[in-house]
This record gives structure tokens, C-alpha cells and sequence, in this order.
């Protein structure tokens, strides 16, 4: 497996970060930090139709580019370098249920929407428990109508659900008498309450979902959501591996910067071996850890059977590593990094934050054991 990027690859990661360099500022992304749902639908806008990045990997045929899930790297890192906010991450959640659940139809009906930028989608998986075994649903779907489009009546509460105050699409993990199974559903329908929770990271809401009776369209097959959500959360967790790679290494480059300009008893920090050695071990985990988020991204690209292993192994350490180098960064700013003006304290907040979402590193080395049959 040959993980170097091509020269479109890397025009694309150029126009990404001059995206992110442009619109995503330290004084945009606190901006946002202080609205409901952290997002700008204009910039939401000209994301799709400068850049395309929603629709990066759903078909051509339904609206997007049908690039490969190693693009959908090159964005993930460069916007987790940028603590990016907003449901980005979220709708790639939904995009990817939907291609994994193999629904031709609701591809055909969903994907087009969110291409273009017109539909943000989220799927709502969790419940209260926070646990991300999906073998834990307790939210029912109980079956009204017949045929392949019939409707489902779903009960129960989702939690921790991503921009699900915001979303105008939510992806429902729910249990039928076939089993765990997908339901499309209408956040603004009868039956649905959403609530907004306060969350550590600001910059990716969260909230509570409520079914009472909620209409929900089947996506996929009855019964046949164990399967396909595994895949899918396997892939989001690639996702945020990258992100917290491109996290962790601006959590570096902030430091070393800030090291090599900060004077004390007449010398830079920087000449300090205390101070050379934390950016040392930062820079070794920052490198381990982008070498299993791209392996983790290449044999998602590449259907390899080594994903559900790698995937769980990219999660784990990338989650630890992002930890890693934004206590250090803030370690090496020394008193200015704790305060609320300093942007160290952002990377912080959101390494904690997506190290426990999908699962914490205790959780995914668990499930790299079980794929490696330990």
C-alpha cells in the first residue's frame, strides 16, 4: 500500500487550507463558538459550490464528484487543522450510512440534497447511555404501510446526536422486528423534539432527539442496518482520526513557533533542552499517528479486510496523540496558553472532545483486539 498523495490530491489539500486560511480564522471560528449551532450558512454555501467538499464522494450520478475516501482525507486533516465548525463532519456521517446501506433509491432521493450543500444531514445512533454499541438500541420502529417506501412509527430518545438541532435530515439507528435497521426521518415532523445540549467543543454541537410516533422511511433493508452502520462507523471514525492528526500537528507548529520567539533569562525557549524535548515527543506522536490515519484511509479507499483493525487503531491513538500535543502545547506556552484568548485552549477542547466521540481509545482498543482475534 503506496500512501502518497498524487498532484491533484495535493491541489486539492492547497485549496483547502486557502479556504480554511480565508474563512476559518481563530476570530471566525470563536464567532461561531457563540451562536446555537456554530455555522454560517453562507460559508456552508460557498463551500459547495467553490470547492464541492460535501458532495467530495457520493456519485456522480446523484450530484457529487464520486472522488475516493483518500480526498475525504486530505479535507479532514486540513479542516481539523483548522478546528473547522459546523456539521461538516456530521453530514459526512449521514453521506456515508447512506452509500453503506446500498439503498439505491434513497440515494437517488437523499444524496442530491446534500451535495449541493441544500441538506445537512446527521445520523442520530447514540442514545442516553452514550454507549456506541449499536447492539444496545433500545428505539423502536414499529412498521406502518407496506412496500419498499412504507414508513415506520419510531419511539425513543438519541442523544449526543451532531448538529441535531440543526440538521434538516436525521439518519435514525432504530430496532424493527427484523432487527437494528435505518430510517430516514424529518427533523421539523410530528413526533420529533430536538434539544440543544451545552458540549465541551463548541464548535460541534450536540443534541438531543426525541421520537414520539415520528414518521421514519426505511433506508436499506429491514433488519439490515448491524451491518452497514459497522462499515459506516468504521469509516467516521477514519474521519476523525484525520482530523485530529491535522489537530495535533497544528497543536506543534504553534508551539514551536511560539519557542522559538518567547525570550527568558535571555534566551529563546527554544534553545531550552526541556523545552526541545516535549516538541520532540510531540513530533513523534504526531508522525506515528499520521501514518495510521493515512494506512487507516488507504484501506478504507481500498476495501481492505483490515479495516475494522486499522480503523480501531487509527481512532485509538490519533485520540491519544491530538491529547498529547495539546497538553504540551499548552505546557510550552506556559500561562498565556490556559487563557481564554489563546487559541491552544481551542485544540484542547476539541482533542477531548472527539476523543470520546464514536467510542474512547479504552473502547476502540478493545475492538482491535477482538479484530485481530487477541
Amino acid at each position: 500500500m503506496q500512501l502518497v498523495f498524487d498532484a491533484e490530491q495535493e491541489e486539492l489539500r492547497r485549496s483547502v487550507r486557502r479556504f480554511c486560511d480565508n474563512e476559518m480564522t481563530s476570530e471566525t471560528v470563536r464567532a461561531l463558538m457563540d451562536t446555537r449551532d456554530a455555522h454560517d450558512p453562507a460559508r456552508w454555501k460557498r463551500m459547495a459550490e467553490q470547492l464541492g467538499l460535501q458532495g467530495l464522494v457520493i456519485p456522480e450520478e446523484h450530484g457529487g464528484s464520486g472522488a475516493t475516501f483518500v480526498e475525504l482525507a486530505v479535507v479532514q486533516e486540513e479542516f481539523g487543522r483548522a478546528i473547522f465548525p459546523g456539521p461538516f463532519l456530521s453530514t459526512l456521517f449521514a453521506t456515508c450510512a447512506i452509500l453503506d446501506a446500498g439503498d439505491e433509491e434513497a440515494g437517488k432521493d437523499l444524496l442530491p440534497g446534500i451535495a449541493d450543500g441544500s441538506t445537512i444531514a446527521t445520523v442520530a445512533a447514540t442514545e442516553p447511555d452514550g454507549r456506541w454499541d449499536l447492539a444496545a438500541t433500545s428505539t423502536t420502529a414499529r412498521a406502518d404501510g407496506q412496500g419498499f417506501a412504507r414508513e415506520f412509527a419510531l419511539h425513543g430518545t438519541k442523544a449526543y446526536v451532531p448538529d441535531g438541532a440543526l440538521a434538516d435530515l436525521l439518519l435514525v439507528v432504530a430496532r424493527s422486528d427484523a432487527g437494528l435497521s435505518l430510517f430516514a426521518v424529518d427533523p421539523t415532523a410530528a413526533g420529533v423534539t430536538r434539544t440543544a445540549v451545552n458540549t465541551l467543543d463548541q464548535t460541534r454541537p450536540m443534541a438531543t432527539v426525541e421520537l414520539d410516533g415520528a414518521a421514519g422511511r426505511l433506508v436499506g433493508t429491514d433488519g439490515g442496518a448491524g451491518a452497514s452502520m459497522a462499515r459506516t462507523l468504521e469509516k467516521v471514525a477514519v474521519l476523525i482520526a484525520l482530523e485530529q492528526v491535522g489537530g495535533a500537528q497544528r497543536a506543534l507548529d504553534m508551539a514551536v513557533e511560539y519557542a522559538k520567539q518567547r525570550r527568558q533569562f535571555g534566551r529563546f525557549i527554544g534553545s531550552f533542552q526541556a523545552i526541545k524535548h516535549k516538541a520532540a515527543n510531540v513530533m513523534l506522536r504526531v508522525e506515528s499517528a499520521r501514518a495510521a490515519a493515512y494506512y487507516a484511509a488507504w484501506a478504507v479507499a481500498g476495501g481492505s479486510d483490515e479495516v475494522p483493525a486499522v480503523a480501531s487503531l487509527a481512532k485509538a491513538y490519533c485520540s491519544d496523540a491530538y491529547f498529547f500535543a495539546a497538553t504540551e502545547n499548552i505546557q510550552i506556552h506556559g500561562g498565556i496558553g490556559f487563557t481564554w484568548e489563546h487559541d491552544a485552549h481551542l485544540h484542547l477542547k476539541r482533542a477531548e472532545a472527539s476523543k470520546l466521540w464514536l467510542g474512547d481509545p479504552t473502547f476502540h482498543r478493545a475492538k482491535l483486539a477482538d479484530a485481530v482475534g487477541v
